[in-house]
């Protein structure tokens, strides 16, 4: 029987091979497997993000709008770097949280974050999320209009606010969970709305409400802020036939906003295209070719005051 001492042990790090091993060749390429290198990560774009967000500014701004309400002595991660790393993490398609028992081990999320250790572990990163609330959506809110402006050398002639409602799909019994018969799912229906490639609104609400909640007071605020920055811009409203209501489209026309919303179909505006579809489908039936045609005409709802125009389009 051998003692203890006697025993022999590996040494994997100089008796053993670990340069090369040999899978042969494919015309002029050789291939091989290798043991030496580094750390690796299949994440290497979060390096690239990582240096956008710091030229931009955009969370370290996010991060002074959330009240941390731990103890400066005990804290191990800061609000920015925790924010970085859930936001990045989003970003790379990690949508979940526990995700990150793995990704706060990555060495290029650590890289990119800025720290050389371990980032943040997905409870840690779930309390952080759990400190928002509605003060802190509005500070976050600002960030996103200031971060808009800021992009701008000059001042815009025409700004064109696109408000879309959609659905957010839901798999858990999630607060505020309800079934949309539209999109025929359990979701919520949060209202974005852009200004070109930028987001200026992410409002989250349950699907139980009209689609256009709260979109005339969102538009509000935002045409303030706007008109602060630049007095003469030229802002148009756009929004589909769901953001079609008397409320919103009397304030535009009161406070000298554009607007250009979705009609949708009923017997009058049917009737009032009816000729031209008929020509259309006779050209067709004649040519095989695809008939398209835009035209224009005054309509008046029942509710409505007066006419407005609206511009139809038939293919």
């Amino acid at each position: 029987m051998m003692s203890e001492r006697a025993m022999p042990k590996p040494n994997c790090t100089e008796e053993v091979d670990v340069g090369i091993i040999e899978f042969g060749r494919l015309g002029r390429r050789v291939v091989e497997g290798r043991f030496d290198s580094g750390s690796m990560t299949s994440d290497g774009g979060v390096m690239l993000l990582g240096e956008v967000d710091r030229k931009l500014g955009l969370l370290e701004a996010a991060a002074r709008c959330i009240a941390d309400p731990r103890s400066p002595l005990l804290i191990k991660h800061g609000v920015r770097d925790m924010l970085r790393q859930r936001v990045y993490a989003l970003a790379l398609g990690w949508e979940d949280s526990n995700d990150h028992g793995a990704l706060r081990c990555d060495v290029a999320m650590q890289t990119a974050v800025g720290v050389d250790r371990e980032v943040a572990s997905a409870p840690t990163l779930c309390r952080l999320e759990k400190w928002a609330d509605r003060v802190t959506a509005w500070r976050l809110h600002e960030v996103l209009v200031d971060q808009f402006i800021a992009s701008f050398k000059a001042a815009p002639e025409e700004l064109v606010l696109d408000f879309d409602a959609t659905d957010n799909p839901l798999h858990g019994q999630q607060e505020g969970r309800f079934f949309h018969g539209y999109y025929d799912s359990y979701c919520y229906l949060p209202l974005y709305v852009f200004c070109g490639q930028q987001l200026l609104c992410a409002y989250l609400r349950p699907s139980c409400i009209d689609g256009a909640r709260h979109a005339a007071a969102i538009l509000k605020l935002l045409v303030r802020r706007l008109r602060q920055a630049w007095p003469g811009v030229r802002i148009v409203f756009r929004g589909d036939s769901g953001f079609c209501r008397q409320r919103i489209i009397n304030w535009c026309e009161r406070s000298g906003v554009h607007y250009i919303v979705g009609l949708a179909r009923n017997a009058r505006l049917e009737a009032q295209v009816e000729y031209a579809q008929l020509a259309m489908k006779e050209q067709y039936e004649h040519t095989g070719a695809k008939q398209r045609w835009v035209g224009e005409f005054s309509y008046a709802a029942q509710s409505w005051a007066y006419e407005r125009r609206v511009i139809t389009r038939l293919e």
